[in-house]
């Protein structure tokens, strides 16, 4: 039987950052939905655990994985999205591998599948996955991705779920170098905006929920990460639309992660 072409794809880095940063935008994209996780792998054998790993209690690498895999998938069962790994493992056992799961994987997709990826906020597998996304795209003469604010880093701002939230990241030192980054290079507007009512709120806190064996570490990271008015009461994508209304721009600028188009 074949499967349905996927309407939206999330490059999520790991197992859990599309249900942190985007489990109440969703419904909103256009369907099915599939979250890939690209450091979904499986690590080798000789890796020591990671110190990340090693405070969500676990005794080895692929102890960690295997439970996050189970994690995984009931979050997206919840969210009602297809998941996908790619066979990168997490940074610390990669072994400077390239993120080449990542072109094999665009380059089967269809050209109208809306692309999401991450603004690549204070996480350096965040930013890899980003460029590497931004390059493949750009070869394939694929349509600019969109691009998520990366959760519960940049929900640490005070402005963040205001109106004034985008001044506040091209303020930031802390939390808004890689949007003022992107924001140099093209013209960013707000895509898809949310503060999460009730309702919301719910459903994406049982979401993040199942990735249980993170939640210690990443509280004592972030502060009360899963407060009501926490760091994930918001979530932003941005698109990145033609400078000085040339219509070809977007296309142009998938392929110059670097920054040299003129903009």
């Amino acid at each position: 039987m074949t499967r349905t072409a996927p309407g939206t794809v999330i490059l999520s880095p790991h197992f859990d950052d599309a249900a942190l940063s985007l489990a109440g935008l969703i419904d909103r994209f256009p369907g099915p939905v599939t979250v890939v996780t690209v450091h979904g792998g499986e690590p080798a054998a000789h890796h020591p655990v990671s110190w990340w790993d090693s405070v969500c209690g676990f005794s080895t690498a692929r102890e960690a994985y295997r439970a996050r895999r189970v994690e995984d998938a009931r979050a997206c069962e919840l969210m009602g999205v297809e998941s996908v790994t790619l066979d990168h493992p997490d940074g610390p056992y990669i072994d400077g591998a390239e993120l080449t799961g990542i072109d094999a994987y665009l380059a089967e997709l269809p050209s109208e599948t809306v692309l999401l990826i991450p603004v690549g906020t204070n996480q350096a597998d965040h930013t890899k996955v980003r460029d590497r996304a931004l390059t493949v795209a750009g070869k394939l003469g694929r349509p600019m991705p969109l691009f998520y604010a990366d959760l519960p880093y940049t929900g640490h701002l005070d402005e963040w779920g205001s109106a004034g939230v985008d001044d506040a990241l091209g303020r930031s030192r802390k939390y808004g170098l890689e949007f003022q980054d992107l924001r140099d290079r093209h013209h960013l507007r707000v895509e898809h905006e949310i503060t999460l009512t009730d309702p919301q709120w719910a459903l994406k806190r049982e979401a993040v929920q199942c990735y249980s064996s993170q939640l210690a570490p990443l509280s004592t990271a972030h502060g009360l990460v899963l407060a009501r008015n926490g760091p994930l009461r918001a979530e932003r994508v941005w698109a990145v639309e033609p400078a000085a209304g040339n219509p070809e721009e977007a296309a142009d600028q998938a392929g110059d992660p670097a920054g040299t188009t003129d903009v």
